[in-house]
């Protein structure tokens, strides 16, 4: 039989949450329109336009907002979106639920099938993890659609 040697250093995981706000003063989000909002304010309108991108609102139990992650960026017509790294994310802020964002730079508003498949994987990988996707919203500088609102989640 042979011995397979292994070597005895290995990686160590620290997960640490360091909060620079203070959460009760954060703003709270009580509609797709304060997601619109936020999501409009951290884009910028040099880039909202330009090329797409996919973020999340993390928020906690009170719908607090405790940050917006980035999770990809792409090309002028589409981005690639890693759920693993959406809920990396919400699990290290150790948020209770996620608002998923993305822009259209043609000003578009509907979803593409695409879309619309995304948010049905990520909300069910939201349930497994007891993670609930509050809403996905797409974002122009002229307006937004809110998957929540049009009863899509």
């Amino acid at each position: 039989m042979e011995t397979i040697k292994t070597s005895s250093q290995v990686a160590e995981i620290e997960l640490v949450y360091r909060p620079k706000i203070d959460v009760q003063k954060a703003r709270k989000v009580s509609s797709s329109n304060c997601a619109y909002q936020i999501f409009k304010e951290v884009w910028g309108e040099d880039k909202i336009q330009f090329i797409e991108s996919f973020k999340i609102i993390l928020l906690n139990r009170g719908n607090r907002v405790l940050g917006v992650v980035e999770i990809s960026t792409g090309g002028t017509a589409g981005t690639v979106v890693d759920p693993k790294l959406v809920f990396a994310a919400a699990l290290k802020s150790n948020c209770q639920s996620v608002i998923l964002g993305h822009n259209h730079p043609s000003g578009n508003l509907l979803p593409s099938s695409q879309d619309e498949r995304l948010t049905t994987r990520l909300v069910e990988a939201g349930k497994f993890l007891d993670l609930p996707v509050l809403d996905h919203i797409i974002v122009t500088s002229e307006g937004y659609f809110s998957f929540a609102d049009e009863g899509k989640l």
